[in-house]
């Protein structure tokens, strides 16, 4: 059965090419110019996931975010053209699962849709009696994919699919260095390009979460001109 996807911005030219590429991909497309719309339809017609830009009229993605969660716990990606970091942490607080920055690639954005949904579907399916997803736990870390959650001493850590992926290439083999071409390929799949600058980025914002929760947090390791790997315990 094919997915359902909701785009909503304000510019039709996004709506245009990005909704030409998902259908092409065999799901199916509502698009919505502004939020208030978004939530009228979304609410009278459900959808699988919703990409959702943050500046709007009539209602921006950030309310609209707020009054989806109030009824639904669809999977939410945000696209945005800012670059400041307090609004990601509102938007993950409200219960937005990822960020991707104009301009974008449409390639990384197909991969974090079917991430997401394999996801949901993976979350439902366990609900439902299905076998569970097995958690990694490092010492203190512990990541359960299913569910998208990462605990670190008992206390949930709110990352991004991106960020998640992340620490969990990192946490897989401890004690290895992992260079940022292959951080690269598993946070964003093969034949995707990243500026390696990116992964020192997602890195400095996973341990300034990791360190609002514990000021002594120091397992994820630069090693410089090679990479990144996580403490050994």
């Amino acid at each position: 059965m094919k997915h359902t996807i909701a785009l909503v911005d304000d510019d039709r030219n996004i709506l245009t090419s990005v909704s030409m590429t998902l259908e092409q991909e065999g799901f199916q497309v509502r698009t919505y110019t502004d939020g208030e719309s978004a939530l009228q339809g979304i609410s009278a017609r459900p959808v699988d996931l919703a990409v959702l830009d943050i500046k709007m009229p009539r209602m921006d993605g950030m309310e609209l975010l707020q009054r989806l969660r109030a009824r639904t716990s669809l999977p939410v990606i945000f696209l945005t053209s800012k670059d400041e970091e307090v609004d990601e942490l509102m938007g993950l607080r409200l219960g937005a699962d990822d960020y991707i920055r104009k301009p974008f690639s449409q390639r990384l954005l197909l991969e974090r849709i079917r991430a997401l949904l394999r996801r949901n579907e993976a979350g439902r399916a366990e609900g439902a009696g299905g076998a569970p997803t097995g958690v990694m736990v490092r010492g203190d870390l512990s990541l359960d994919e299913n569910k998208h959650r990462c605990l670190w001493k008992g206390e949930d850590i709110q990352l991004t699919v991106t960020e998640f992926l992340l620490v969990k290439a990192l946490a897989a083999r401890p004690g290895l260095v992992k260079s940022r071409d292959q951080l690269i390929d598993a946070a964003y799949g093969e034949n995707i390009y990243v500026d390696d600058r990116t992964i020192d980025s997602h890195v400095k914002r996973i341990r300034k979460k990791f360190r609002g929760r514990d000021e002594q947090f120091n397992q994820i390791e630069t090693l410089y001109g090679i990479g990144y790997r996580y403490k050994e315990a």
